[in-house]
Order: C-alpha cells, then structure tokens, then sequence
C-alpha cells in the first residue's frame, strides 16, 4: 500500500493472469485519507494496450474509488511473462464539491505550482490458475487409499472384499456353466447324427431283406406247385 499524504493505493502491482487471444482485466483501490477533495489521473506508458476506468476522478473525503484496468486480447506472449509496462497515478487536491467534469490539465502540472503527488504501479504477468488434479476423494496424494467407514463405525475393507470375492465366484460359475452347457450341446448334435446314420442303415436293411424274402416266398410257391402237380398226375 502507498502512504502518501493525499490518496492510498491498495495494490501497487498490476497482477494479469496472462492469457492469450483474451482481454484480461483487474483493479486497484484508492483511499482518501483527508478531509479535502481529491482529484486523480492515471496515465500509462503503453496507453494502446490498456482501458482504464475511470482514469480521471474525485475521491471524496475519507472515502474510496475503485479503478479498473482492462489489458487488450494479446496474440503474443512477453518472454518469460516479463512485463515492462507502468502506471503512473497522480493526486491532487480540487476545490471543494469539485466533480469529475472539473478536472483539468493544468491541475496536474507541477510547474503550475500546484502539490501533485505521484506514484508507480508496475505491471505483473502471471500464469492462470491451472484446474485441480482429479483426486479421489478422501485420499491423499502418496498415500494409501483409506478403508471404507460406515456410519456403525466400523470398517467396510473386508466388506467390499468379500462382495468382489462374491462376484468373481459367481462369474467364474457362469463361465463354467456356459462351457458346460456348450459341450453338452456339441455331444447332442453328434449323437443326432449318429442316430440319423443308424435309422439310414436300418432303413436300407430293411429295404433289402424285404426283398428277399420276396423271393423266398415265389420259389416256395413255385415248389409246392411243382408237388401238387407231380401229385396229381400220380393220382
């Protein structure tokens, strides 16, 4: 903070949380400490770069004005985050019920006579605030992770070690199941081939001893005609 006899300023240090291709803006306070009037200035040594608001104005007695500094979209970054730019704030004190619209030049022009004080607020790149790491809650970085409380009171470590032990057991049955399952079903088809072979066996057999016994029939009818007919010409 400055002290001088006229106005306070509360920071001295312009701090810009530097981004590219982003217009980026902070503030600074300034106190009247005394019971006059006090007129102000704000002049900059890079006056393209920066929008200040207000930059001329009265500070009432034993009261505050806040003024805003707007940095422009910048599309390069200084070596370093190094900045040399610099404010210069001028104080002085106005006639009483003086408004901005009374501010003139000529009040801040020490050859002039008039008491004006000054003071130098530098300017400060720095890196933006980077988001949190995601940790998990309830844990620390580099420690081990802390055992599950229920509100009993009690620990749940061994409680959700026995549900993962559950789980895994049972998934371990399924899979032996759906192998079980497969197998069998590989085994059945096999067999319904191997039935459908038989029945087309069984079929072809049956086919063929059909006819034999056909022929077996025709040549013992054949045969006991032969007899009757021997029998009848003996008669």
């Amino acid at each position: 903070m400055s002290a001088g006899e006229l106005l306070n300023i509360e920071p001295l240090e312009l701090k810009f949380p530097f981004e590219l291709k982003k217009q980026i803006s902070c503030s600074f306070q300034l106190s009247n400490k005394t019971e006059n009037h006090v007129a102000f200035k704000v002049k900059t040594t890079n006056p393209k770069k920066y929008c200040v608001r207000p930059n001329t104005g009265i500070v009432l007695p034993r009261s505050t004005c806040d003024v805003i500094v707007t940095m422009q979209a910048q599309k390069e970054a200084p070596a370093d985050l190094v900045c040399r730019d610099k404010f210069l704030l001028q104080s002085t004190v106005a006639s009483p019920g003086a408004t901005p619209k009374d501010i003139t030049g000529d009040m801040f022009n020490k050859e002039s006579g008039n008491l004006v004080e000054e003071c130098k607020l530098k300017v400060v790149y720095v890196s933006p605030p980077q988001p949190p790491s995601p940790v998990a809650e309830g844990s620390e970085e580099g420690s081990s992770p802390r055992p599950l409380i229920f509100e009993n009171g009690s620990f749940g470590g061994s409680e959700v070690s026995r549900k993962f032990v559950d789980t895994y057991d049972r998934s371990s049955e399924a899979r032996s199941l759906i192998s079980k399952l497969t197998e069998e079903k590989a085994a059945a088809v096999q067999h319904s081939k191997r039935i459908r072979q038989e029945l087309e066996l069984l079929r072809h057999d049956s086919n063929k001893s059909r006819g034999g016994v056909s022929v077996v029939i025709v040549i013992v009818f054949g045969l006991l005609g032969i007899i009757l007919g021997y029998t009848l010409k003996r008669t």
